[in-house]
């Protein structure tokens, strides 16, 4: 039953500040859940498939989607997923946990910063 409250709480953050699947999703069923990293990493993104349709539903009503620009960022990121995933499988789950630690980190650090 953990799941819900994480899937509350993901959907929050998501719409508030366009993140959830990463950097907040993976975390939390880690840590929460005690998924391994990469079943966090494969069922966040089948989790952000879902809320990003309905995100976008909820956006485009309201005028606020970009359909060009999201075909250009999108369309690349299919082949940035494809190649994440390959990598993903040769490293060890203790060198994936500590990089994305590590990335975490950083980017809490630049936004403090910012």
């Amino acid at each position: 039953m953990r799941l819900v409250p994480i899937g509350l709480a993901v959907g929050l953050f998501s719409a508030l500040f366009g993140v959830g699947g990463g950097i907040i999703l993976v975390p939390l069923l880690v840590l929460g859940a005690r998924f391994s990293q990469r079943s966090a990493s494969g069922t966040s993104l089948a989790a952000i498939g879902i809320t990003a349709l309905a995100g976008t539903v909820a956006y485009a009503f309201l005028g606020e989607v970009r359909p060009g620009a999201a075909a250009i960022v999108g369309l690349p990121a299919v082949a940035g997923v494809l190649a994440g995933t390959a990598l993903q499988q040769r490293l060890a789950n203790r060198t994936l946990t500590l990089a994305f630690a590590l990335l975490l980190a950083i980017l809490g650090v630049r936004l403090v910063l910012a």
